[in-house]
């Protein structure tokens, strides 16, 4: 793999979502990580989810009460440096320290929220050189950060393209965050192209010009942004994070700073809980997900981004983002899993999936789910003893009010339950009522 892709500083989760009493894996670049919280180091630590002694993951381990990885194999157990303190099956005179009973720690550092690790070689990294957004650092307790994340049935390269291309919203997005009469053209113009990405400019902006101008900028080779300032309202940014788990797959990491410019709207946000506003995110991202699936089997077939300009036609200023993308993957080191074929397309019903591709991996999202199955048998209860009582007397409106009551939070509990595990498949601009 070209040094373009794994000397990098890649994110692999938000703070928030990390459990410090237990380790989580994660796959970036076809390889296993394990993450986990060093206590005594005070650091949270990334590893190589193998362990020396008979190569099982150490994710299925736990952190022991010295504060150390355990694998849950034999319990051997790993510090902060990855150095092998314990063998428990060790008699005297065991050779238990040296080069191969260690495990490598790789290099990790924290900004704006989110966990990086340094996927190069250990010596060039720099935990002051982070992909960020430089804005969201100055001020920065004026910010209102919403984010999301979830794994995408798709290549890093892939996402990418539909991020940077503004000019898809009004279509895919109809009845979701956009509408087909806003549709128009983007005169949009690259006004930085070098090694390190590019920026471009559009000065009409969104909505035929309604919100204002909107500047963008691609951080190689991951990490993108578009700024805009809606006049009266707020300045919005829609970050993204393209992160490579393996070929046809990624982790999207999609972070929406606002900075508004009264009280009354930072407050509304803040009252929506983190989990419902993914269940929103979750079916703007299904409005493209099913299609950018088979379009990059597509590509594959006709040369993928090394063909891109013969591939696709591109015939105007509201295609520039993706013309500069593929200058620069062609021009940088190629697509990062050059040579290896996409897998088998997916159906629609495991495109939706939402439990394993995001639920599982949220703090938030998990909670809302385990206390929704845990309420549901309480509120078929009440609906049962509601149904009872109607024919005591003197109940029959206090069991019927009761009975609507609960049949009411049977229904929404049974639609955000599913919100939490599985879409529907059905894009909203396709409905026609």
């Amino acid at each position: 793999m070209h040094p373009t892709w794994t000397e990098q500083w890649w994110p692999v989760s938000y703070l928030q979502d990390l459990d410090p009493a237990q380790p989580s894996r994660f796959t970036l670049l076809d390889r296993d990580l394990v993450i986990w919280w060093d206590a005594p180091g005070e650091s949270w630590r990334v590893f190589p989810d193998v362990c020396p002694h008979r190569l099982v993951p150490l994710s299925e381990g736990r952190i022991n009460a010295e504060g150390q990885l355990e694998c849950p194999y034999h319990g051997w157990s790993f510090d902060g440096e990855g150095h092998c303190k314990t063998i428990p099956q060790a008699e005297e005179g065991t050779k238990s320290e040296g080069r191969r009973s260690r495990c490598a720690s790789l290099p990790s550092a924290c900004g704006q929220g989110l966990l990086f690790v340094w996927m190069g070689a250990p010596d060039a990294a720099d935990p002051t050189a982070l992909p960020l957004v430089p804005v969201l650092d100055e001020r920065p307790e004026s910010w209102t950060v919403q984010d999301t994340f979830r794994d995408l049935p798709m290549d890093a390269v892939t996402l990418l393209e539909n991020v940077l291309d503004v000019s898809h919203v009004p279509f895919t997005h109809h009845k979701t965050v956009g509408k087909r009469e806003n549709a128009a053209p983007v005169l949009a113009a690259i006004t930085r192209e070098d090694e390190h990405g590019f920026e471009a400019f559009w000065d009409e902006g969104p909505r035929r010009g309604t919100l204002g101008s909107q500047a963008t900028q691609f951080m190689a080779p991951q990490l993108m942004w578009h700024d805009l300032t809606a006049k009266g309202f707020a300045r919005i940014l829609t970050v993204v994070y393209a992160v490579p788990i393996r070929r046809g797959e990624c982790r999207l990491f999609a972070r929406f700073p606002f900075q508004f410019q009264a009280a009354a709207p930072k407050l509304l946000i803040s009252l929506r809980p983190r989990w419902l506003q993914h269940i929103g995110n979750h079916k703007v991202l299904e409005d493209d997900q099913v299609f950018l699936h088979w379009q990059e089997r597509v590509l594959e077939r006709n040369g993928g981004s090394a063909a891109s300009e013969r591939a696709f036609f591109l015939p105007t200023s509201a295609d520039v983002y993706v013309a500069a993308l593929h200058r620069w993957i062609n021009g940088n080191g190629g697509e990062p899993f050059a040579g290896q074929p996409l897998p088998p397309r997916q159906a629609t019903e495991a495109l939706m999936d939402r439990y394993h591709s995001h639920t599982v991996n949220c703090r938030s999202c998990s909670t809302a789910l385990r206390r929704i199955q845990a309420i549901r048998p309480w509120l078929w209860g009440g609906l049962w003893t509601s149904a009872a009582l109607i024919s005591w007397d003197g109940w029959l409106w206090p069991a019927l009010a009761m009975a609507a009551l609960m049949a009411v939070l049977l229904r929404q509990t049974a639609r955000w339950q599913k919100g939490l595990t599985v879409g529907d498949g059905q894009a909203p601009r396709n409905k026609t009522t």
